[in-house]
């Protein structure tokens, strides 16, 4: 399984997602830009000692990343998503893509294949949730359909 951060703009959120997936067992993609620099100490303090156990790429654009592993199913988070995360039946070759904190996956992306848009219900007043929240809440979700595989 893999989680993509569409150009994340907060070392924090990051640095505590790349723990989340060192503890996972998933594969953590980053598509550039960055909104930080990768020696960010903010980034490696969130992270904690955990970076040895997480596989981290780097991806020039989503293209890359699209070129680089083709035929993935791909479900967008998205408040404006058509279907609960709870609604998918995720397999363990999935990809999970997550946009930047403050304005989410562009609709070019989101236009792709809608009916994988998917989103966490809340309160209708509220705009969205902090993205490393996202992250754990849709991720767990996703590794416990597949049966926690590698995981005690």
């Amino acid at each position: 399984m893999h989680i993509v951060l569409y150009q994340p703009e907060i070392p924090q959120n990051t640095g505590n997602i790349a723990r989340l997936c060192a503890a996972a067992r998933v594969e953590l993609h980053l598509i550039e830009p960055l909104g930080f620099f990768w020696d960010d100490q903010r980034l490696k303090r969130a992270g904690l000692d955990y970076w040895e156990f997480v596989n981290i790429e780097r991806h020039l654009n989503l293209q890359a990343y699209m070129d680089k592993y083709p035929g993935k199913t791909i479900y967008n988070a998205t408040t404006k998503g058509g279907h609960t995360y709870t609604e998918m039946n995720f397999t363990s070759d999935d990809v999970i893509m997550f946009g930047p904190e403050t304005r989410g996956l562009p609709p070019e992306i989101l236009s792709i294949n809608p009916a994988h848009n998917i989103r966490i219900p809340m309160f209708e007043k509220t705009r969205s949730l902090n993205l490393a929240n996202s992250v754990a809440i849709i991720l767990y979700e996703a590794i416990r359909q597949v049966g926690f595989p590698g995981l005690i």
